[in-house]
C-alpha cells in the first residue's frame, strides 16, 4: 500500500538554478520557511538530513525528523526518504523544480508512504503534512522573488 501527499505547484519567475541556490540555502530557513525550520545536512548521496519541524498536533515545540539523501540533481530535484528510520514505514519526499523558460520555474514537492503503517500514517499526518508542504512551496516562490527584487535594486 501506498499512499501520496503533494503541494501545490506554484509558478516562480526566476530560473530553475537561482530556485534551486534558494532552496538548498539551509542556513536562511528560520527567514522563510515555516514549515522546516531548520535543516543539517551535508546533502551527499546516502548522507542524513536532519529537519527540524513544527510538532504535528500544534503544540509548542519543533521534532527532528532524520531521514536520508537519495538524489541530489541539480536543479532538477532532490530525494530524501526514512530510510530504515521507522520499521513498517518508508516516507520518500520529492522536492521538484521544472524549467518554464529561462526565467521561470514551477516548484512542488511530495511524499510518498509505503509499508505496513502507511495508511495509518496518511490518516494521521496527512492534513499536516499536506498543509506544510503547500506552505513551503508558497514560501519558496515569495523567497525568490523577495531576493530578486533585492537584487535589482542594487
Amino acid at each position: 500500500m501506498s499512499c501520496l501527499i503533494t503541494s501545490v505547484t506554484v509558478e516562480i519567475d526566476a530560473p530553475a538554478e537561482f530556485v534551486w541556490s534558494v532552496l538548498i540555502d539551509y542556513p536562511n530557513y528560520p527567514q522563510w520557511n515555516p514549515y522546516t525550520m531548520a535543516v543539517d545536512t551535508t546533502l551527499a548521496v546516502g548522507s542524513p538530513i536532519d529537519l527540524t519541524l513544527p510538532m504535528p498536533d500544534g503544540s509548542e515545540g519543533t521534532w527532528v525528523s532524520r531521514e536520508y539523501i537519495r538524489v541530489v540533481d541539480a536543479p532538477r530535484l532532490l530525494r530524501y526518504d526514512t530510510g530504515d528510520t521507522f520499521p513498517g514505514l518508508l516516507g520518500t519526499r520529492d522536492q521538484v523544480i521544472t524549467p518554464l523558460g529561462p526565467q521561470r520555474c514551477g516548484y512542488h514537492t511530495f511524499e510518498t508512504f509505503t509499508g505496513k503503517y502507511a495508511e495509518a500514517v496518511f490518516a494521521a499526518q496527512g492534513e499536516y503534512v499536506k498543509k506544510g508542504f503547500d506552505s513551503v512551496a508558497h514560501a519558496l516562490r515569495d523567497r525568490v522573488h523577495i531576493i530578486r527584487l533585492g537584487q535589482s535594486a542594487v
